[in-house]
């Protein structure tokens, strides 16, 4: 098991966290973890300070739905995708969030191209640093030209670090009652 990941950058604005996850198309992985990691912040009671938006490095799916597929999979295990919309991720996002997570390797490299500010290279992260059984392996594999049981294995990825993300947004207070 890997060793617990660094901690959270802190809040730009008191009493608040958001953080954006980010993927290529912005309707399979980055939406499965935003649907996931909300629904288990409102389950906190954690929704009303910490926000969680999802985004694309490409524009081609913007204002599509969640992928069929990656739909299906999350409404099985009692998730509600109905309410995504693809959306792309541009340098703006980074005056939106304290955190931003990036699904693969590659990803990363995209955000942080559009970065003209080295500050705000501490608030970009891989997404599966928090993943506790990552086994060094940091991206999130793409579903997009698999089976079914390749979102499967995305939701079980996504199910696991959420819980650490949770964990370490509740240490880092964010403004939220813990």
């Amino acid at each position: 098991m890997r060793p617990p990941a660094s901690a959270l950058p802190e809040a730009r604005t008191p009493g608040g966290y958001v953080i954006a996850m980010v993927c290529l198309g912005n309707i399979c992985r980055s939406p499965t973890a935003e649907v996931v990691l909300s629904s288990k912040l409102a389950a906190a009671h954690l929704d009303s300070h910490i926000d969680v938006l999802s985004s694309g490095t490409g524009d081609w799916h913007a204002g599509d739905p969640m992928d069929a597929r990656a739909a299906a999979t999350l409404s099985a295990a009692g998730y509600d995708p109905s309410r995504h919309r693809a959306q792309q991720f541009n340098g703006e996002w980074f005056d939106r969030a304290d955190l931003v997570l990036a699904m693969d390797r590659a990803n990363l490299r995209d955000i942080h191209a559009l970065m003209d500010d080295d500050q705000a290279r501490s608030r970009v992260r891989l997404f599966r640093e928090f993943d506790p059984l990552s086994k060094g392996d940091l991206d999130v594999p793409d579903p997009w030209y698999g089976a079914a049981d390749d979102f499967s294995s995305v939701l079980a990825i996504v199910d696991r670090t959420t819980d650490v993300l949770l964990a370490r947004l509740r240490e880092l207070g964010s403004g939220a009652p813990t």
